[in-house]
């Protein structure tokens, strides 16, 4: 996510003083964010999620230390929000794992990927787009996901494998 750091850090210390305004323009910034975060992992509950995401950011923002921190804290959030609420709404169509999604302007093919990934599982969906969508490497995702590394590597590898075979139908 890229913002003018002064304007972000100005908008986190007037959300921790309780400046309404600043704190609605801070969510407002951090929406779109949250989104992209929450809709690959949770799916069709991906609002919900980024709503929560969203409710815990406005309540937790002033144990926030750094506002430097801000987007890698909201990504933090957003994740476990997002596994959470698609935990919550049941297993997957039917366990299959994931690759590299093909990027195109095609909205079949668009279509095509939104249902491979809907077979997911939450935990599957999250490594895939912490890795492949926010380009983070495999420490860091362990990290969010509370996973060691060799974990996100052997899921990311069966999803991979798994989502080819299933493209290639």
């Amino acid at each position: 996510m890229t913002a003018d750091p002064e304007y972000v850090a100005a908008l986190v210390r007037g959300a921790q003083r309780g400046d309404s305004m600043a704190m609605q323009a801070l969510l407002d910034l951090l929406a779109p964010y949250v989104g992209r975060l929450c809709g690959p992992i949770a799916l069709e509950d991906g609002p919900d999620a980024a709503q929560e995401t969203l409710i815990a950011v406005f309540r937790g923002i002033s144990r926030l230390r750094e506002p430097a921190a801000l987007f890698g804290w909201v990504r933090a959030i957003a994740i476990r929000e997002a596994v959470r609420t698609a935990r919550r709404s049941g297993p997957p169509a039917e366990p299959i794992d994931l690759d590299a999604v093909p990027q195109t302007g095609d909205l079949q093919e668009a279509a095509d990927v939104r249902d491979l990934l809907d077979r997911l599982s939450p935990e599957h969906r999250a490594v895939l787009v912490l890795r492949d969508v926010e380009g983070l490497d495999e420490r860091t995702v362990g990290k969010l996901l509370q996973i060691s590394t060799g974990t996100v590597k052997s899921r990311l590898h069966r999803a991979r494998k798994s989502f080819r075979k299933a493209w290639r139908g």
